[in-house]
């Protein structure tokens, strides 16, 4: 094939844009013609039965998100424990977190008799996510993951180019038009905020009416949290987390340092060998973590255990997981009390 000088300049260009991560949609008049977005069009053509012309007529209507990018770039996480908090553990929370459980009382009854977990941490989940179901992300999921698969320079985009290829899977065993579907900035679906993987491998129809309803369904909601957490390891009537006091400094080579570290690996014997002591009594053969929080009023000690780990499975996040810990605890001491 003979080139032009005009077309080797344009396909030299469009091979060096393979090349290269992260490349913005401004280069392109859609995502229908982003290099990478060919490349994965090609592929899930290929092997997940989608048609390609199909494909690329639905990439050339997909919007690349601006704010998408940056809001990924800024969590909340990121925000000390001090912080981070006050915007989660919050009197309206827990207003809002009784009123959903009593709401759902029967529901919530029925999802911890099947799956063993407590209904307080199902109500503190979809509160934390989504103020139980009032906030469930007025961005169309297709155009949040495409940026993110496509536009993210992180290596986080090959996690995103998988949920994308969920997504598209789960709008068609659904029945679902891929433009239809809402969420969050990250393309998080629902009451519970589930990734497309999430929703495909753990939403389950918990009233039998043939669909699993994240969106408006509270009661599919709710069993599908509880399935989550089921499927990911939690232990029925075991404890979460509870604050440690501290002897010395040898402790502090086992803190937690990033979410690689949040997975119990130390034996709860080893921890209070160097110093970390929990402030109730548990098997010291059992696996735990060590974690100090930049506290309101200085540093915080706490031991995670299975339950707590659990929980970052939802969100990598140990910050994440204490706020719903506690929020869960709030909610648990009112309804109860009642």
């Amino acid at each position: 094939m003979m080139l032009n000088s005009k077309t080797s300049v344009r396909f030299l260009s469009f091979i060096l844009m393979l090349s290269l991560p992260g490349v913005s949609l401004g280069n392109y008049s859609s995502y229908a013609e982003h290099p990478q977005a060919l490349i994965f069009i090609d592929e899930i053509a290929a092997n997940d039965g989608f048609d390609k012309q199909d494909l690329l007529e639905l990439f050339s209507q997909v919007i690349y998100k601006e704010n998408t990018i940056k809001s990924k770039t800024s969590p909340a996480e990121a925000k000390p424990w001090k912080d981070y908090r006050p915007l989660l553990v919050t009197p309206q929370r827990v207003q809002q977190g009784l009123k959903f459980w009593k709401k759902n009382r029967e529901t919530l009854s029925r999802a911890e008799s099947v799956y063993g977990v407590p209904a307080e941490i199902i109500v503190a989940i979809i509160g934390v996510e989504t103020r139980y179901g009032r906030i469930t992300g007025r961005h169309r999921v297709i155009d949040s993951l495409a940026t993110l698969a496509f536009d993210y320079p992180k290596s986080s985009s090959k996690y995103f180019r998988g949920e994308l290829r969920h997504f598209l899977i789960l709008a068609r065993e659904e029945g679902f038009h891929p433009f239809d579907l809402k969420g969050s900035y990250a393309g998080a679906m629902g009451y519970g905020q589930f990734m497309p993987s999430s929703f495909r491998n753990y939403a389950v129809d918990f009233d039998d009416d043939g669909r699993r309803d994240i969106w408006e369904n509270p009661v599919d909601a709710i069993g599908s949290v509880a399935n989550y957490f089921n499927r990911h390891g939690w232990k029925q009537d075991e404890p979460i987390t509870v604050p440690a006091v501290v002897n010395g400094n040898g402790f502090r080579e086992y803190l937690v340092a990033t979410r690689k570290d949040l997975k119990p690996r130390h034996k709860l014997e080893e921890l209070i060998a160097s110093g970390f002591i929990p402030r109730e009594t548990f098997d010291p053969g059992q696996l735990a973590t060590a974690m100090l929080l930049d506290g309101m009023h200085g540093e915080e000690f706490w031991v995670g255990l299975n339950n707590f780990y659990v929980i970052t499975r939802y969100n990598h996040s140990a910050l994440y997981a204490m706020a719903v810990f506690q929020l869960s605890q709030e909610l648990a001491k009112k309804h109860y009390d009642k």
